[in-house]
């Protein structure tokens, strides 16, 4: 704005007899003008300070110096609405009408003490501080990161794309396809505030005029976002939003963040929304009220200030300085490995040993006998491959051997050396040993045993003669012997397993046409991997006919190796049978939740004793008779019921979630209610399926008591062993606040819940938890909503710090978002409970810093060992190991990371 854009004389022109007047740029370069009216000396006057930037003026400020003390006004009304450049003339025409009317209403505003409606409080565009003008810069960002544009150059690219068919132009229905906007709707109204302002009519614009958008979408100045935020809605371009378009924003602004919550509740929510920016019922509020509240310090960054706080406070206790001597980082990154994984690796190291060992001393035998004439060194590697499979086809039954690990880790010291949280993985690990194993023995005597024995002249052959009869020349002779038909048998039942038991077959990633699709998910990998019976039937009889060996029965080893580990399963399957069957179990409630989530509450069996974090198998006979199916137990120890939270992915659980709703149907509907049945407050009990349990078994988050301060994530469904653990250290709150009251007070005939004498003996060590849970649907935080209410009730010194994070809200300082944390913001304040997730903790936007996390949880908690429990998807476990191994080798506090394994 040039400085002479008025000067003294202009002001004159325009009714003013005496005037003072100055420039200055408060914020944003913008020029102010300030212009006095005199009366006479003694007379009172009205100040007025004008807001001028290009071609639109505002009335800055207003005030009588008779009303210092409480009266002095502030008004910040757009006098003029911004328009195209070349329009200064017809701006200085409405200026003086309308300063005039302006003057003329506060004046008389300030003059009447009798009024009966207040006047319209008048809000101050005071120049922003340094804090206020870095959020100002961050908010209200139409195009972010989680878009993927890059720039203009990209924006261009994508528009010749699009437009190749349409001879240059851009339909308003692929405009936020171009720009890198996802929601259509959000895409839509954003064209249409852009056209208005840019006088562009109809649905089609050209290149030029997509680059005049892009240049006001990427605007670095907030006063323009927010002109053109507000313009989104403000479709009669009046200035002013009345309820009826907030309820419009809201909407809008709710389904670009996919919160339909949010947008059933928009009449309620504008409501909220009007009784607090206008609170004398003018029927509208202005762009000034909206800034206002958009400028209140979010919570990213008060995030972004304690991130950079605890960075330098970090720095400052590093304890690993980086060297650049290449053997000095390889020594120290091996040292670092093998602290993080001495267990794994002495495991891996005894199992590989013992490995090498069998297939050594295999080897070396065969080379000393008879046949190694003939079929040479094949028939050594064929051999000792074959001792290596026996090692591991018993070795492959003791990981799944379920209660006996979870004996193990519950009570003995062995978890102090053994890594049971591994035993899935490890379970796989020996399954690619067997997989190479067959492999080689089965290749070398295929292609190299069998065609020697073929080839070999008459006396060459004479000592094979008692292991393989009369000498033959048809390769199928050997292949159709009892040896050769078991063995590729057991090739063909294991690729099967094997096969279906991978990721893209298991969780169905791998889309397969048709009648194939039978083959894949949960249920054909639970069916074929129980062909192991059959397998393990084919291995006795292979190793009783193996070849080149002629003892008795008793002297094979074969079945040495698989007595102990077969008897071993077989006992564990009768205790699953025995235990599920003795005492049965009740369903006392369902309840179907959004997003797909069956919860049930089960009766608990006497002798059914658990730890937080802990998981067990459910079996619905209606459905499937065979199948069992793990789940964690989300109830605390401490409750007098079992629940499991089911969230429903394949076809066993589609069927159970189908089951339990039909016998929810009777129930009287109540849209605004979950689908629930209660048995307890039913007269009329429903026939429940049949539900058999097993368990509790072992689990990596069971330990949690080990550590003073807790790290809990989860994703999804996979915050349910975490949800137990958080009603664990509740009940273990109340507890405690209940026996300090009892021993405060004199009355001592209060009634506790029976503690069991395995918790008596366990020792409490948690002080602090941190439970960060990462959803995408609003709805899931219904699951736990009585948990995070109870907790925010019960925990009044803090030990509990909850953060829930909903992904499908756009990260704060996002345009599309700037709404929702607005109203965020209103509504707990004043009801105290959080739009997104219904409960009284604040939510979080889009995914968490966890770099940030674990900084602020270093810094807190020196000289401190955190268990970091992570239960949900693959993708995150890479980046929460590292972090631990990182700040744990870098600073005085210590990560312990554990994750989830079924």
């Amino acid at each position: 704005m040039k400085k002479d854009l008025m000067n003294l004389s202009e002001f004159q022109k325009l009714g003013f007899e005496n005037v003072r007047y100055y420039t200055e740029t408060p914020y944003g370069g913008q020029s102010s003008a300030s212009t006095s009216r005199y009366y006479g000396e003694d007379e009172p006057y009205v100040e007025i300070t004008l807001d001028i930037h290009d071609d639109s003026v505002s009335v800055y400020g207003m005030k009588s110096p008779d009303h210092r003390g409480a009266g002095s006004i502030y008004e910040d009304q757009s006098l003029l609405r911004q328009g195209r450049s070349g329009r200064s003339n017809s701006v200085l025409k409405r200026l003086a009408s309308s300063v005039s009317t302006e003057l003329k209403r506060v004046a008389s505003s300030v003059s009447s003490s009798s009024a009966r409606k207040p006047p319209r409080p008048q809000i101050a565009r005071l120049r922003r501080s340094k804090s206020r003008a870095e959020q100002a810069l961050k908010g209200l960002k139409f195009i972010t990161k989680t878009d993927g544009v890059t720039g203009w150059p990209e924006v261009e690219k994508r528009f010749y794309v699009i437009t190749m068919t349409t001879n240059g132009l851009l339909h308003r229905s692929k405009f936020g396809e171009c720009i890198g906007i996802k929601s259509t709707e959000f895409a839509l109204a954003l064209f249409d505030a852009l056209a208005r302002r840019e006088n562009v009519s109809g649905d089609l614009i050209n290149m030029n005029e997509l680059k005049e958008f892009w240049k006001q979408i990427t605007d670095q100045d907030f006063d323009s976002r927010l002109r053109t935020f507000f313009a989104m809605v403000d479709k009669d371009s009046d200035g002013r939003l009345n309820e009826a378009e907030v309820r419009e924003i809201i909407t809008l602004s709710a389904s670009a963040n996919e919160l339909d919550n949010i947008r059933r509740q928009a009449d309620e929510y504008a409501a909220l929304i009007m009784e607090e920016l206008d609170p004398y019922h003018y029927g509208y509020i202005m762009i000034e009220n909206l800034e206002i509240l958009l400028l209140q310090a979010p919570m990213q960054d008060v995030r972004d200030g304690e991130s950079k706080k605890l960075s330098k406070m970090l720095s400052q206790n590093l304890m690993v300085p980086q060297s650049r001597n290449l053997g000095a980082r390889f020594c120290r990154g091996m040292k670092y490995f093998l602290f993080d994984n001495w267990k794994r690796v002495w495991v891996m190291a005894l199992w590989i040993g013992a490995m090498a060992g069998l297939f050594t001393w295999k080897f070396m035998e065969y080379r000393k006998r008879s046949a190694y004439q003939v079929m040479g060194v094949c028939v050594c590697i064929a051999k000792g491959a074959a001792e290596t499979l026996k090692l591991n086809m018993a070795m492959i039954l003791l990981p799944v051997c379920r209660n006996t690990i979870t004996w193990l880790r519950t009570k003995t010291k062995l978890s102090a050396i053994v890594p049971f949280d591994d035993s899935l993985n490890f379970h796989k690990v020996i399954a690619i040993g067997i997989s190479i194993g067959v492999g080689i023995h089965a290749t070398f005597h295929l292609a190299c045993d069998f065609p020697r024995l073929i080839a070999a002249d008459e006396d060459e052959y004479k000592p094979m003669e008692m292991y393989f009869g009369p000498q033959t020349k048809r390769y199928l002779d050997f292949v159709q012997s009892v040896e050769g038909v078991t063995g590729i048998g057991m090739v063909v039942l294991m690729t099967i397993a094997f096969t279906l038991a991978t990721t893209w077959f298991r969780r169905n990633k791998l889309k397969l046409p048709g009648p194939l699709k039978k083959i894949t998910g949960f249920n054909a990998f639970w069916y074929s991997h129980h062909l192991f019976v059959i397998v393990y039937s084919l291995l006795v009889v292979h190793g009783f006919y193996v070849y080149l060996i002629i003892k008795p029965w008793y002297k094979k080893t074969t079945w040495m190796y698989l007595m102990v580990p077969v008897v071993l399963y077989l006992f564990e399957r009768l205790i699953r049978a025995f235990r599920s069957s003795v005492e049965a179990v009740s369903v006392l409630k369902v309840a179907v939740l959004p997003g797909n989530v069956l919860s049930l509450h089960l009766s608990r069996p006497t002798n059914f004793r658990y730890k937080s974090g802990q998981y067990m198998y459910l079996n619905c006979s209606t459905v499937s008779t065979l199948e069992w199916h793990p789940f964690s137990i989300t109830s605390a120890p401490g409750d007098d019921y079992l629940s499991v939270h089911i969230r429903v992915l394949g076809d066993w659980t589609k069927e159970l979630r189908s089951l339990f709703s039909e016998v929810c149907k009777p129930r009287p509907p109540d849209e605004n209610r979950l689908n629930r049945a209660d048995s307890r407050d039913w007269d009329n009990i429903p026939n429940f399926p049949r539900i058999l349990i097993d368990g509790p078994y072992g689990a990596p988050a069971q330990d949690y008591k080990k550590f003073e301060v807790l790290l809990l994530v989860g994703l999804g469904i996979g915050a349910t062993p975490m949800i137990s653990i958080v009603k664990d250290i509740i009940n273990h709150l109340k507890g405690v606040e209940e026996g300090s009251n009892r021993r405060q007070s004199p009355i001592h005939n209060m009634v506790t819940p029976p503690v069991s004498p395995s918790r008596k003996s366990e020792t409490f060590k948690t002080k602090r938890a941190y439970f960060y849970w990462v959803t995408r649907e609003q709805g899931s935080f219904d699951w736990f909503k009585n948990v995070m209410d109870e907790v925010t009730e019960t925990d009044r010194n803090n030990v509990i710090e909850l953060h829930n994070y909903c992904t499908s809200v756009y990260e704060e300082g996002d345009a599309r978002s700037a709404l929702i944390t607005m109203l965020q913001s209103l509504n707990h304040s004043k009801h105290g409970v959080d739009v997104v997730s219904g409960t009284r903790v604040m939510s979080h936007f889009a995914r968490p810093n966890w770099r940030s996390v674990f900084k602020r949880i270093a810094v807190n908690h020196p000289k401190t060992k955190v268990g970091v429990f992570y239960c949900g998807a693959a993708g995150l476990v890479k980046e929460l190991r590292h972090l631990s191994q990182d700040f744990s080798h870098k600073t005085s506090t210590k990560f312990i990371f554990h994750k989830e394994n079924f």
